[in-house]
């Protein structure tokens, strides 16, 4: 049964190509045949995804072929990918409900599911850049499903730039890693690199150079992350598999080859530098946003900083924990966000005093810190896990700070919460360890002194912008302020920027 799998998941992605060579006049005419066959398909590959992740889980030997690898890491995102996927075909059955060219929005939804799958499983170069090329052409043709919409049409020009900039760094890396490692398939890759060379080649340094870049890129890092938050002219559906699935594609291919990544501390350095700022950066201009789905499509970028910044530190199966998560959390708060209007407001908490937020942001770092050492995981050896735990545990201090101020058991409760967020982010993280370790490089090249300082500047980065929101909050901000959260709404402008270069 094991040695059947490589072919159902092979024909999994290509009965969905099949709607995908229908031409739109005729799709149109049979949109109800199509979605159902679309559906169809998708259930099948989920089904499939979810029978090889139970093989490999039960202790089944992974399947690395030429063709289709089926492995700690493919698995994981065949089941995320898949089962979205279905979600959102099922989904937009009802939501164009009556819109014209539905068998169109379908065919060009299969092909962009058809691609993320031969993304996540492809066993050499050449399918992985065909893919990854044809994720983001199939992408440009969901934006302008309202051709008309002069901010549709704004959005497919910026994404072109961005992904074309991906596709051609892409291309050079995997020829650079064909030239150097002569191999062209995964499993090649990976035995040419086990053990790794105690000196990488230069042709070596500049394909992980490449990757790194075409992860950038595609991932709407700074400042490549200006088409992702104007997208909301496409439909929901659109949204949903894009933040959920296709962003990751950036994220999927760093960890993908992260044998190539891990021996470049240049590729480190450039990841953990631009996935920083871009995490800081996305999450202070998310705290300003009153658009629902805008606010959504910041706190990707933000995620996706998060993400990039861990591959940085070394942390590939942190990396990849953060993709599924990340993908399952989002496609259901787009696909919910319709709902947002229509439910009861929350009422505006009281004001905490700066007293008691800052020592309790120290505190949630401390716990943090205190809670990875005695599981295993200090951050001396794993930083990766313990900056993004101290700005999980920091997020809830403003709920818990408040619930301390109560004192007595409420103060006791909080401490509780918070020491169970700690325990269950690195107990998480072990466990990623275990199951998406056999498929990923075990340490990363050693690194200059950059790596902890960014790591301690992440961590003071996100306490000062928590420090900020609750001084706002508290009282009426200075005219500095104010003019600071101004400037943060619009992103700095880089948008506006971007915007009149493209009109001339």
């Amino acid at each position: 049964m094991l040695d059947l799998l490589p072919w159902f998941a092979a024909l999994a992605p290509l009965s969905l190509l099949l709607p995908a060579l229908v031409p739109e006049a005729l799709a149109d005419r049979h949109a109800a045949r199509l979605r159902q066959w679309a559906l169809v398909a998708a259930l099948a590959a989920f089904a499939v995804a979810a029978l090889t992740v139970a093989t490999l889980l039960a202790g089944g030997r992974a399947v690395p072929g030429p063709v289709v690898t089926l492995d700690a890491v493919s698995a994981p995102m065949f089941l995320l990918v898949s089962g979205i996927g279905a979600v959102v075909l099922a989904y937009s059955r009802r939501y164009l409900d009556g819109e014209p060219r539905q068998g169109t929005f379908v065919k060009w939804l299969s092909l962009a599911l058809f691609c993320t799958l031969a993304l996540v499983l492809s066993g050499n170069l050449v399918l992985l850049v065909l893919a990854f090329i044809g994720t983001g052409w199939a992408l440009e043709r969901l934006f302008l499903f309202y051709p008309g919409r002069p901010g549709a049409v704004l959005a497919a020009r910026k994404h072109q730039l961005a992904a074309r900039g991906a596709d051609l760094c892409l291309v050079l890396a995997a020829l650079a890693l064909w030239a150097c490692l002569d191999a062209a398939t995964i499993p090649g890759i990976r035995a040419a690199l086990t053990p790794p060379p105690a000196e990488a080649p230069w042709l070596l340094h500049a394909a992980a150079l490449g990757l790194a870049l075409a992860a950038l890129l595609k991932s709407a890092q700074f400042p490549a992350h200006a088409w992702l938050t104007e997208v909301m002219e496409t439909p929901t559906p659109v949204s949903a598999l894009l933040h959920a699935g296709i962003i990751n594609a950036g994220g999927f291919l760093l960890v993908r080859l992260a044998d190539v990544v891990a021996l470049s501390a240049g590729a480190l350095d450039l990841l953990l530098l631009v996935g920083a700022f871009t995490a800081m950066f996305g999450a202070a201009v998310m705290l300003t946003q009153t658009s629902v789905k805008v606010n959504l499509a910041w706190s990707t970028i933000a995620q996706m900083g998060f993400m990039v910044m861990q591959v940085g530190l070394g942390a590939f199966a942190a990396a990849l924990l953060h993709i599924v998560a990340h993908g399952i959390y989002k496609a259901h708060a787009f696909l919910a966000a319709g709902g947002v209007a229509q439910g009861p407001r929350p009422g505006t908490p009281d004001p905490l005093p700066l007293r008691v937020v800052i020592p309790a942001l120290a505190g949630a770092v401390l716990l943090t810190l205190t809670t990875g050492a005695a599981l295993g995981m200090p951050a001396t050896t794993d930083p990766g896990p313990a900056v993004l735990g101290a700005v999980l545990v920091m997020a809830l201090v403003p709920t818990l700070a408040g619930a301390a101020m109560s004192g007595g058991a409420a103060g006791f409760r909080a401490l509780l919460i918070a020491t169970a967020v700690a325990v269950a982010w690195f107990g998480l993280q072990a466990l990623a360890a275990r199951l998406f370790g056999p498929a990923l490089p075990l340490h990363a090249v050693e690194r200059s002194i950059l790596a902890p300082l960014l790591s301690v500047l992440a961590v003071l980065s996100f306490a000062a912008l928590l420090v900020l929101n609750v001084a706002r909050r508290a009282r009426t901000p200075s005219r500095r302020v104010a003019a600071l959260y101004v400037h943060l709404h619009h992103g700095f402008y880089v948008n506006a920027l971007l915007n009149r270069w493209l009109a001339k």
